[in-house]
């Protein structure tokens, strides 16, 4: 048996906060796990922003509620959902993802839970557990099930490196120079080729 572990933002929906800080103009907003690795750091900056620009969870759900799929994601996510089983493991939050996963057809998500005030404002973060993308494989090959990984951001390395099978799906220059080893896919027509062997 068989498990495709993949990554959200930038595999198969655009970064929610750098869709967040266009719509906003707050430049520092577009850092993401391509960008600091460190994810408590990043998140931190993230809560700093909000809280000093009075922004609530309704304006980033707003944002979200307008974001589409990347183009063609749909479509590869459901033939990979014809061939293999499809786990979405996320660093993004309960309250930020209905949207987005309806317009994908609701496949299994994986993630974290913001801590939020009655008046909206984003107090703080809880992640599921410490590592989680890691651990959500060592579970599943604890279970017996061959794993295959993809992600695109520095928070996705440790599942990538855990599975059977890792791939790097559009990574920053930086990730590609440190993790030369790795297959890379720059579409999901070279995805598609990558996994073809892979998918049993």
């Amino acid at each position: 048996m068989q498990v495709l572990c993949s990554d959200l933002e930038g595999v198969f929906v655009p970064e929610i906060w750098i869709n967040v800080a266009e719509k906003t103009g707050i430049a520092a907003l577009r850092l993401t796990t391509r960008d600091i690795s460190d994810y408590d750091v990043l998140m931190k900056k993230r809560l700093g922003i909000l809280a000093e620009h009075n922004l609530k969870l309704q304006d980033i759900q707003t944002v979200i509620a307008a974001m589409d799929p990347l183009p063609g994601a749909v479509d590869f996510l459901d033939g990979l959902r014809r061939r293999t089983q499809v786990i979405i493991v996320s660093d993004t939050f309960t309250q930020f993802a209905r949207p987005l996963m309806e317009k994908l057809g609701w496949p299994t998500l994986f993630c974290n839970t913001l801590e939020v005030d009655a008046d909206g404002t984003v107090r703080d973060y809880t992640l599921r557990q410490p590592d989680g993308k890691r651990k959500v494989v060592e579970s599943l090959a604890a279970l017996n099930y061959e794993i295959i990984a993809m992600g695109d951001s520095y928070n996705d390395l440790s599942m990538i490196q855990t599975a059977d099978h890792g791939i790097l799906f559009c990574p920053p220059d930086s990730i590609l120079k440190e993790y030369p080893h790795l297959p890379v896919a720059r579409s999901y027509a070279q995805l598609g080729t990558i996994l073809e062997p892979l998918l049993k």
